[in-house]
């Protein structure tokens, strides 16, 4: 089996190939592995962590709402949030008939990262946000900080359950390590790899 961290640069699309044929960038200009796919996306202006495997129960496992496991990202917002739109990030937000999960949010520092291409031009205040959830509706972390006045201009999936970006740039990838893919496959109740020593 093959566990893999990719740190998906922005505009770069979470699949192998442009469903739209538009010549767009894809995972295949930077993952030079066959047969492992993304467990889960990112949408194209969003940046960060994704998990390839060729192990479809570990695909499965880490995309089912039951096995969900904590997605941290750093979010960009214009504005400055009050208490009461944190707390309704916290709580919950109503999307189309559907509330959002309860969510952990937290004003966070300017991250230590590297400059988005092209780069974020704000036309007032930011404020960064660390939010973490145990869902992923298409978009939801947009729609969540839309939702209480708070424009989304720069997402990073930072981390996904123990797994996090660091140490990736943008566009470079790695193996998981023997211990860090055990401890993956435990966290979504699987037995690790046949082979699996290390």
């Amino acid at each position: 089996m093959t566990v893999i961290l990719f740190n998906k640069p922005y505009g770069v699309l979470s699949s192998f190939t442009d469903p739209e044929g538009k010549g767009r960038p894809t995972l295949k200009d930077y993952i030079p592995i066959p047969e492992v796919y993304p467990a889960g996306r990112l949408d194209l202006k969003s940046e960060g962590l994704l998990v390839l495997t060729d192990d479809g129960r570990l695909i499965h496992r880490l995309t089912h709402p039951k096995y969900k496991l904590p997605k941290v990202y750093w979010v960009q917002v214009e504005g400055t949030p009050t208490k009461r739109a944190l707390e309704r990030l916290r709580q919950g937000v109503v999307l189309k008939g559907y509330r959002t999960l309860p969510a952990q949010v937290t004003v966070m520092p300017r991250p230590h990262i590297w400059p988005r291409n092209p780069p974020i031009t704000p036309h007032g205040p930011t404020t960064w946000l660390q939010i973490v959830l145990r869902e992923g509706k298409k978009h939801q972390v947009r729609k969540m900080t839309a939702a209480v006045g708070l424009p989304t201009l720069r997402l990073i999936r930072w981390a996904v359950g123990p797994l996090t970006l660091h140490g990736l740039q943008p566009g470079q990838w790695r193996y998981l390590t023997p211990s860090e893919e055990r401890k993956l496959y435990r966290l979504v109740g699987l037995p690790a790899p046949a082979g699996n020593t290390g």
